[in-house]
């Protein structure tokens, strides 16, 4: 089937495998144009051939860098002369354990990736494009953000950064471009293995809805964020989580 070009260009950081790659996936099928981020060139190859060369184009870079943020703004502006969305989603959580022990350079390094380099890319998709023409942000934070994660601390704090960093940006980019976070729970991918693998029964069924996430969850409702069927929400983090929360109530 044919899928009618939106018009729309969308700016995904993370995006070769996991959760960036389901949410350009999903922008993809409903006609967007995408550029996707990421460390590795081959798996940002395979991500494009996979997503079509005549609907994506990769930049290869570390998400802190910013002049790889100011390169991949660019390149999207020359190749398609528009950045409509913007989905901070690169991450990194190099570290468990309790956060007593925590190396303060550690976690220096994962606010760097997780928080600052989204205000980065934020900042530069404003200033080429969004300020002017308007769009959508989405932030992808975690549950961990939202609540106590023990032994994943510094991730949760970035995470909850990146909720607050959600509702700057929103107040302050409106009434142009709406601001919205994604908070996942446990979604099967390469980055979450640790959390699941070798388990996934068991971690499953933790789960009202009985199953962990797939990057395709995550794709909906970014979908969702950047479309006209939101276009009276921002400000919010939507707590795509299985239903775990639900597990917190008084038994």
């Amino acid at each position: 089937m044919t899928v009618q070009d939106s018009g729309k260009v969308a700016l995904i950081t993370g995006a070769s495998r996991g959760i960036g790659y389901g949410i350009a996936e999903a922008l993809v099928a409903r006609g967007d144009r995408v550029v996707i981020t990421g460390r590795g060139e081959d798996a940002l190859k395979e991500a494009v051939e996979r997503l079509g060369s005549d609907r994506a184009l990769a930049v290869a870079g570390k998400a802190h860098d910013e002049a790889h943020q100011a390169a991949a703004v660019e390149r999207a502006m020359e190749a398609f002369g528009r950045v409509d969305f913007l989905i901070n989603n690169a991450g990194t959580n190099p570290v468990f354990g309790p956060i007593a022990e925590l190396d303060l350079n550690v976690a220096r390094k994962v606010y760097e990736t997780n928080v600052i380099s989204a205000l980065g890319f934020a900042q530069q998709t404003w200033k080429a494009w969004q300020k002017e023409n308007g769009g959508a942000i989405v932030n992808i934070a975690s549950v961990a953000g939202v609540s106590a994660s023990p032994f994943i601390g510094a991730y949760g704090m970035s995470k909850a950064a990146m909720v607050n960093l959600t509702l700057q940006l929103a107040h302050e980019f409106a009434p142009v471009v709406r601001v919205n976070a994604i908070a996942p729970a446990v979604v099967k991918t390469k980055f979450a293995e640790a959390l699941y693998e070798g388990r996934e029964a068991e971690a499953a069924a933790a789960y009202p809805l009985g199953r962990l996430g797939v990057p395709q969850d995550i794709g909906g409702a970014a979908a969702f964020l950047t479309s006209a069927q939101s276009d009276w929400v921002t400000g919010q983090t939507l707590v795509v989580d299985g239903g775990i929360f639900l597990n917190a109530g008084v038994a």
